[in-house]
């Protein structure tokens, strides 16, 4: 029996991770007739072509109760990462998986974590975990440590196109062509209520960079970890590591793509990106 797991959705854009005991658990993209399941198995850069040219509303859905126990495994010990419950389910569900698990089987324990945010911001709590886990700490004693390290973890994103937001309604079409007429990128935060706030409008990627870099350092960056999460936009996302670490150069900066769910919303072009504070 394994003691220790962690289950995130696949809103971490985490497919497999080698630092613990680790499942995800797939969303769903639901579009043009077609259901593109979330896993280790999607092929996203053909769905986001897909989605590109799509004029019909699209949507998601979540993980069932079952998908996340089943992800559990035998472990005597689980904490489930969810995406934001202001914006799916997801979360909801982990915790009614959480509550079976523990009726069918006394002594086991399963912490849910709303992490009011998603992508980077999960990978880097999955990370924090590994580290408690490795300390071989009592499970109260985890909850407590990564329930303060979630106080000081944020997520910044941009965004080039908003066709999806449009058509799934989260965004009017007026902003939508502003947006991909005029290059104006759209810089935004995850808020402490979990959900997407915009912060600024600004007109390509040099401004775009400058406001995040800028908003970091307001925010208290002071060199801790950063993850940067793209959808095939890999030379911004360096561009934006390394005017990161011009300021800090030994800060712990990693570049990841975006899975399925993250690609989504954020579509071609979009770059999210998670920190620690001081």
């Amino acid at each position: 029996m394994s003691s220790y797991r962690i289950v995130a959705d696949s809103s971490s854009n985490v497919t497999d991770f080698a630092g613990a005991p680790f499942a995800s658990v797939p969303l769903t993209i639901l579009a043009g007739g077609k259901h593109y399941v979330d896993d280790a198995h999607l092929d996203v850069a053909s769905m986001v072509r897909d989605l590109s040219h799509l004029h019909e509303r699209s949507s998601t859905a979540c993980p069932g109760p079952h998908d996340w126990e089943s992800a559990f495994g035998d472990a005597e010990n689980v904490f489930c990462i969810a995406i934001t419950s202001t914006l799916s389910g997801s979360c909801n569900a982990a915790r009614l998986a959480a509550r079976d698990y523990e009726e069918t089987h006394p002594g086991r324990r399963v912490h849910v974590i709303d992490t009011l945010s998603t992508g980077p911001e999960m990978r880097l709590v999955i990370e924090k975990l590994a580290e408690l886990f490795a300390k071989e700490m009592p499970f109260d004693a985890i909850v407590e440590e990564i329930t303060r390290y979630l106080r000081r973890t944020h997520l910044y994103f941009i965004l080039q196109s908003v066709h999806n937001l449009v058509q799934n309604g989260r965004v009017g079409v007026a902003i939508g062509a502003l947006v991909g007429l005029l290059g104006i990128r759209i810089v935004g935060k995850a808020s402490d209520r979990g959900d997407l706030q915009t912060t600024a409008k600004c007109r390509g990627d040099r401004k775009a960079l400058k406001e995040v870099v800028s908003s970091l350092h307001a925010e208290g960056w002071k060199g801790g970890k950063v993850r940067i999460d793209h959808c095939d936009n890999e030379p911004f996302a360096a561009a934006l590591r390394d005017a990161l670490l011009a300021d800090f150069p030994a800060a712990d900066i990693t570049l990841h793509p975006a899975r399925g769910l993250c690609s989504y919303y954020a579509e071609a072009g979009g770059i999210m990106l998670a920190f620690e504070d001081n």
